[in-house]
């Protein structure tokens, strides 16, 4: 493997020299990390029309000659997950431990689940219900759907973009993908464990570059499926814009995490320090609001801030380092905002809430009321917003108060509480005495309301890179 210190377009089979070049730098400290070289989207269309003529061929490659292939990417994967971890971390500011969960626990095992997933997709074969006769045979099958225009985010950078580009892959689909520009170096180097695992030229293309290249890839009008992961605003253009495509829309998310008046305490804090400071809160599945039974809110306060200030804040390679930086500006200056708005309405900051560089603490506000911007919109930020309630129905009223619908989370002893409880919520997933960021790979993830369309992983992402097919026998 190649010490990439440069990201390139990757297009056809090979990396491709582009016109400007910019440096790419920690968040942590700002040292120069490596360099950029930007597509334009005259790259799109070369990117598009390479996936478009592999894309037959690479379908019509027996199904195990697909998966040999994945393996072989899910052993170079393995090889590299140390150099793939130090990337990540120096170019987003996750700790040198989230990114090796990153690499080990998901965008690995991508491959194989991948993998296994497609020699078990199955059609149907019905009875025909329209005539009276035992001659005809329905069968139902789904092919792939052409060509993915894939768009993703710096916060899982190789994650996110394994998961659609393996299932897609596997089931013979080709992909043109347009990463976040904060990772491009990481997502440079996946980019070229695949051309070094065999993968056919075309079958994956790589575009580094900024949203107009984006948003030029997902209205191509040769783009079949656009799988897009990041903010609300974004994803609504997209789906405005994509036409007729089949969309996959995975956005944000503003969880409530619900502490009942009988919780155990002390899982309820160690779920939320996960769900609030877990990659400094720059997770769609974070817990963005904390909301506390009045009649423990005290105690819980106590408990969580104690907490919070045993986290070690630092050098995200540093091993011990609980918490790096937030990514960038634009994350630091709405976190900041967030805060400064709350407490002009009454809330108070008991700890943190203060700013060096994209260096931001750990903080826990109280006195937040659901009008305030923290409470209704995507923070993004390591922050723990607490909100008090006093009866059931209120505390599912006002996790329900909001314009996304991804993830939730409820804490209590009643496991037939936690039930109706999770029932009542409109949220895609609700953990029962479990962290908002808790995640199953081979689970329906995905949102209601604002917060996406479509579900991923599993058979469920390969329903969505797929079109159902139908064919009708005549045997007499």
């Amino acid at each position: 493997m190649s010490d990439l210190l440069v990201a390139r377009p990757y297009i056809d089979g090979r990396f491709q020299d582009a016109g400007t070049s910019r440096p790419v730098t920690s968040p942590f400290d700002g040292r120069k990390v490596g360099e950029v070289q930007e597509a334009d989207t005259s790259h799109v269309q070369v990117a598009v029309e390479a996936a478009r003529r592999a894309q037959r061929e690479w379908a019509a490659l027996p199904v195990l000659d697909r998966v040999d292939l994945l393996y072989r990417g899910l052993e170079l994967c393995r090889q590299r997950n140390d150099m793939f971890a130090e990337m990540i971390t120096k170019e987003v500011g996750k700790t040198i431990r989230e990114s090796r969960e990153e690499m080990v626990e998901y965008a690995c095992d991508h491959f194989r689940r991948a993998a296994e997933d497609v020699l078990r997709y199955r059609g149907q074969v019905l009875p025909t219900t329209q005539e009276r006769t035992s001659s005809k045979r329905i069968l139902v099958t789904h092919r792939p759907a052409g060509v993915v225009g894939l768009v993703t985010p710096w916060n899982f950078p190789v994650d996110i973009a394994a998961i659609t580009i393996t299932y897609a892959l596997a089931v013979g689909d080709t992909v043109v993908w347009k990463p976040s520009p904060y990772a491009p170096l990481s997502c440079a180097m996946f980019a070229e464990l695949l051309d070094d695992a065999g993968f056919p030229a075309g079958v994956l293309n790589m575009l580094t570059g900024d949203a107009g290249v984006g948003q030029a890839l997902v209205s191509h009008p040769d783009v079949d499926v656009v799988s897009f992961t990041g903010s609300t605003g974004v994803g609504a253009t997209i789906a405005r814009t994509a036409a007729l495509k089949n969309l996959m829309l995975e956005l944000g998310g503003n969880g409530p995490l619900v502490v009942l008046d009988d919780a155990d305490l002390d899982r309820a804090v160690a779920a939320t320090i996960t769900g609030c400071y877990y990659l400094a809160g720059q997770c769609c599945t974070a817990a963005e609001r904390i909301l506390v039974h009045r009649s423990v809110a005290d105690d819980f306060i106590e408990r969580l801030v104690a907490a919070t200030r045993a986290l070690k804040v630092g050098d995200p390679l540093d091993e011990d380092t609980d918490m790096g930086p937030v990514c960038n500006a634009a994350v630091l200056d709405k976190c900041v905002a967030h805060i400064r708005q709350a407490e002009e309405r009454g809330a108070k900051v008991v700890l943190g809430g203060n700013a060096e560089g994209l260096m931001h603490e750990p903080t826990v506000l109280t006195g937040v009321t659901p009008d305030m911007e923290i409470a209704r919109e995507e923070t993004f930020g390591p922050v723990a917003p607490v909100l008090t309630f006093g009866d059931d129905d209120e505390a599912v009223a006002v996790g329900n108060g909001t314009r996304y619908g991804l993830t939730a989370a409820v804490f209590t002893r009643d496991l037939a509480r936690g039930w109706r409880f999770a029932e009542r919520l409109d949220h895609g997933t609700v953990l029962v005495n479990e962290t908002t960021n808790y995640w199953d790979q081979l689970a329906p993830f995905g949102g209601s309301k604002q917060s996406g369309s479509g579900r991923e992983l599993a058979t469920w992402m390969l329903d969505a890179l797929t079109e159902i097919k139908q064919i009708v026998l005549e045997l007499t």
